[in-house]
């Protein structure tokens, strides 16, 4: 079983990190929230994305003044080349490398910010929010079916399968190019199974991808 712990993508960082809220039912279901008809969208920055596998949780939330950091444990897409207007049978060859990812989020903020209807970015784009595994490059067979979990101290705590997504990645990568340019190297976060909760000091993360290509694994800490 390869362990996944080196620094990934702290150099050439992506323009942006585009995420897809809400993409499973049981997840949508769990925070409330109605199951949408097309993808919701958010946009983190690539100063979101961290450098390592440490998550300093007093750092993110001022001490707990801003409430609990939830964990989300996402399957990512990277885009391999520039694209734009994709055709959703066309979509998948602009993507050349998937990992798993954790959308750090606020969930208090964010809660605060849903109420009176503003935006989520104070919540889920702040510096760090975004956290990484190492790339490991696909083809489009490959992409016919995936595959994750989330462990926390030993518990396996998310388990999600793209058949599961309400909208899956050929969707995705073609709607998100016609609102706007995806480019090479950008990231698409394409939702959350249910299952996600707060972090406290010494959890250790364990983010499993079992589908497309095998057993490998990325761990992360929160200090």
């Amino acid at each position: 079983m390869p362990l996944m712990n080196t620094q990934p993508m702290n150099t050439n960082r992506p323009a942006k990190v585009v995420c897809v809220g809400r993409n499973y039912a049981d997840h949508a279901a769990e925070l409330g929230n109605q199951v949408p008809t097309e993808p919701v969208l958010f946009i983190k920055p690539g100063s979101a994305i961290a450098a390592g596998s440490q998550i300093p949780l007093d750092q993110i939330t001022k001490n707990l003044a801003l409430g609990q950091l939830h964990f989300e444990c996402e399957l990512c897409l990277r885009i391999g080349r520039a694209v734009t207007n994709a055709p959703i049978d066309q979509a998948l060859g602009a993507i050349d490398a998937v990992t798993l990812g954790l959308d750090l989020t606020l969930r208090s903020v964010q809660d605060a910010l849903k109420a009176k209807g503003l935006p989520w970015e104070r919540a889920k784009a702040f510096d760090g929010s975004c956290l990484l595994g190492d790339w490991l490059s696909v083809t489009e067979a490959d992409l016919a079916y995936a595959e994750f979990e989330c462990w926390i101290n030993g518990e396996r705590r998310q388990h999600g399968v793209s058949a599961q997504m309400l909208f899956g990645f050929e969707r995705l990568v073609s709607e998100i190019s016609a609102v706007f340019k995806l480019e090479a190297g950008d990231v698409i976060m394409t939702g959350t199974p249910s299952g996600v909760g707060p972090l406290n000091h010494g959890d250790v993360l364990e983010l499993k991808l079992i589908e497309p290509q095998g057993l490998a694994v990325q761990q992360f800490k929160v200090v």
